[in-house]
């Protein structure tokens, strides 16, 4: 070990927390992580991970060696050398919500001493970390940012379930208010990362993880735009697709669905356009096209559906559909702002009788709001039950071959079946 270890205090432990939280705890510091949510916190303490990227022998071994210790007694915060507030950041009537923020920086301004660090890490709009954050852990304790105490953004770029680019081979983007806060921020993170990549500012660092999640928001609009005038040109997209793929230049691969989810996509890039239009009076364009073209995917699945129906002589009122998979990408449990909800509420809004199959999204863990369909096993009997299936997550733990063989109707979203009588594509 060629640094001294440190107390370090996640507050959050979700996707992002607990990742950072394992490789903290692994690399030799010593890590708390700080959870409101009773639930995950009895999960956590019993070795129960509920984020696949987190296996639950890993935490159980984090757990065992003493180095992570789960809490929500925030009396676990105090003696903390490095805090990361990794806590949700997400929209309330359409504008930001970072109450959860502002509630983390005073438990956190409450510990704070002299030479201790703080770094956000959740995604926000350009200026949060020195106009807000800043300020709140400031006058909560007495002490000045960059003078008595560090104060840095490193946004999160984990993305769940990727086996190639994970938390340890990402390059990881590091600022800080201050010379002396970002060589501080950079030393930490150099002990969790293969690479930190320095910027001059956390108003840069800031936008660039707006930048990221933009440039992917605005490019699966493109292509579900396209996906629906396809459709309606009886042209296969998808096919499209793969050929434009085939250009070694100039083009990056981009593939309708359902519509987008996770915390990101849904909200990040409106938190752009949120700053630019409250600093400068301006219209982000492109981003409110992207938001207006991807929010309305599971009403046009709706749609698809029930055309389908109607030409198999079936009207969607009393139809039983089947959704395969709840969370907003494959092999994850992440059920943050996915499409199948809100696909879910149209069907049974329209009378049809709404089922649904994961095997990875946990009852425990889904908001209530959003536990609406009935949960099922993927079986032989509950297919041939269906009047419609819909792929809405083509998580690998599902028998393809089986849903081919004895569904009557299935909407493809993702392109993961083969293709037959019974099969229809987005």
């Amino acid at each position: 070990m060629s640094f001294l270890p440190e107390r370090v205090v996640i507050v959050g432990q979700g996707y992002v927390g607990l990742l950072l939280a394992m490789r903290a705890a692994e690399v030799g510091h010593d890590v708390v992580g700080f959870e409101l949510d009773a639930a995950r916190v009895r999960l956590l303490r019993a070795g129960q991970s509920y984020v696949e990227d987190v296996p639950s022998n890993q935490l159980s071994a984090a757990v065992a060696s003493g180095r992570y210790r789960p809490s929500s007694d925030h009396v676990s915060l105090a003696g903390f050398d490095v805090a990361l507030i990794t806590v949700q950041t997400p929209l309330h009537q359409g504008i930001p919500d970072l109450r959860y923020i502002e509630d983390a920086a005073r438990l956190v301004a409450a510990h704070l001493r002299p030479g201790t660090c703080v770094v956000l890490e959740s995604t926000t709009y350009p200026g949060t970390t020195e106009e807000l954050l800043g300020p709140l852990l400031e006058s909560s304790s007495g002490l000045r940012a960059g003078t008595d105490f560090q104060l840095g953004y490193s946004p999160e770029r984990i993305d769940p379930g990727n086996s190639t680019w994970t938390l340890v081979n990402t390059p990881k983007l590091v600022s800080g208010v201050d010379e002396s806060s970002l060589k501080k921020v950079q030393a930490f993170y150099g002990t969790l990362v293969d690479r930190t990549v320095a910027v001059s500012g956390t108003r840069e660092a800031e936008l660039t993880k707006l930048l990221e999640n933009t440039f992917r928001h605005v490019n699966i609009a493109l292509v579900n735009e396209l996906a629906m005038f396809a459709a309606d040109l009886d042209i296969n997209v998808w096919e499209a697709i793969d050929a434009a793929t085939t250009k070694p230049f100039g083009y990056l691969r981009f593939t309708p669905g359902p519509g987008v989810g996770g915390h990101c996509l849904p909200v990040d890039p409106t938190y752009l356009s949120w700053k630019v239009h409250d600093r400068l009076g301006s219209r982000f364009q492109f981003v409110e096209l992207a938001n207006d073209l991807n929010a309305h995917m599971p009403q046009y699945v709706v749609g698809r559906i029930t055309l389908g129906l109607n030409t198999r002589g079936k009207p969607l009122r009393g139809s039983r559909i089947l959704l395969l998979g709840l969370a907003f990408k494959a092999d994850t449990a992440d059920a943050r702002g996915t499409p199948a909800f809100e696909i879910a509420r149209h069907l049974e809004a329209r009378g049809a009788e709404v089922r649904a199959a994961d095997p990875h999204v946990l009852d425990e863990l889904t908001p209530s709001e959003d536990m609406t369909p009935v949960r099922v096993e993927v079986t032989p009997d509950e297919l041939r039950g269906a009047d419609a299936v819909i792929l809405v997550t083509d998580h690998a733990a599902f028998d393809y071959g089986m849903v081919e063989a004895y569904a009557p109707y299935v909407f493809d979203t993702r392109h993961r079946l083969s293709a037959g009588p019974n099969v229809e594509y987005l």
